[in-house]
């Protein structure tokens, strides 16, 4: 897997208070995937674009959510979250 591969894969950290919470906690991150992407294709875009060694991946699909715009109602299209354990003295740097 190349680099721009991995970066098609992997789009961007999710940043919440939960999420940082996560990273202090439970050394778990959360990214924002492509949807197509699976959890073996997550797991070797992090390793790669990281340089850690990643445990354990999760996902799960954020469903898009209700918008109104003037009259009309549009629907904003879903997410892949990607939830990824680190083994135990590694961390990524994400600010």
């Amino acid at each position: 897997m190349q680099k721009t591969e991995a970066h098609a894969i992997v789009l961007k950290p999710v940043l919440t208070e939960k999420s940082t919470w996560e990273q202090e906690n439970r050394n778990l991150y959360r990214f924002e995937v492509a949807g197509g992407a699976n959890k073996v294709e997550i797991k070797r875009a992090v390793e790669l674009l990281f340089d850690v060694d990643v445990l354990q991946v999760n996902t799960l699909i954020r469903p898009g959510k209700l918008r109104r715009r003037g009259a009309r109602y549009h629907q904003t299209p879903p997410r892949k979250i990607a939830l990824v354990r680190l083994a135990e003295d590694q961390k990524i740097e994400l600010l």
